[in-house]
């Protein structure tokens, strides 16, 4: 059994990564921000490996997701799956199943994080698992999304990330460098986020390295 795991940036992957470096039967692959580039990235993995191996028996895609949800705290790990199975190793790692919609941007504010909440009913967002659940379906694999909330409903990021991005949603660091040259304060909130993120992509890890053992 096989299984793919997709992540849209190293950072979420890097603590998982360090954990199964050299296991046989995960792959992982880092598909940019966004449906686009997740999708475009997909289709081309999987047009390799039908040249060579077998496609995954699973692909999971994982990373970071805002919180919706008040209940949903840093860290926790959140997920959606038909499959029974997966569900109950899910559970029993500590992962909880929630309704995660992918949107086409970041939520910065806890207004949008209310607004989205309002509209879709969701309990957390992310920006890629629309897309690969597609690719998947199209091909008859079995995908499930599992997330780890790195900002919580009820705090603001400290940048408006999507008018820092480039035409691929890729951060632009020019911008970002003068977003910190207008506003010096916001470096301390950004190191802040840093920690967190980090602390959220090893929990992520944690989960996702008892869903994926033997």
């Amino acid at each position: 059994m096989s299984t793919l795991i997709c992540f849209a940036l190293k950072e979420e992957a890097a603590p998982f990564q360090k954990i199964v470096a050299g296991k046989s039967g995960i792959s992982i692959l880092i598909v940019g921000i966004g449906r686009e580039n997740a999708e475009k990235s997909v289709r081309s993995f999987l047009a390799g490996e039908a040249g060579m191996l077998a496609p995954p028996s699973l692909v999971l895609t994982c990373g970071f997701a805002g919180g919706l949800n008040p209940d949903l705290k840093l860290g926790e790990v959140a997920f959606e799956t038909v499959d029974e199975i997966l569900r109950a190793k899910l559970l029993a790692a500590g992962a909880k199943p929630a309704m995660i919609h992918c949107a086409d941007r970041i939520a910065t504010t806890v207004a949008e994080k209310q607004a989205l909440r309002a509209e879709t009913g969701a309990e957390a967002v992310e920006m890629e698992s629309a897309a690969i659940q597609a690719v998947c379906a199209g091909r008859g694999i079995p995908c499930a999304t599992v997330r780890v909330i790195s900002d919580t409903a009820d705090e603001d990021l400290p940048l408006d990330f999507n008018a820092l991005s480039k035409a691929d949603k890729s951060l632009d660091f020019g911008k970002l460098a003068w977003a910190i040259a207008k506003s010096p304060r916001k470096i301390c909130a950004l190191m802040t986020l840093q920690k967190k993120t980090s602390f959220a992509a090893g929990r992520l890890a944690e989960v996702l390295v008892k869903i994926t053992s033997p």
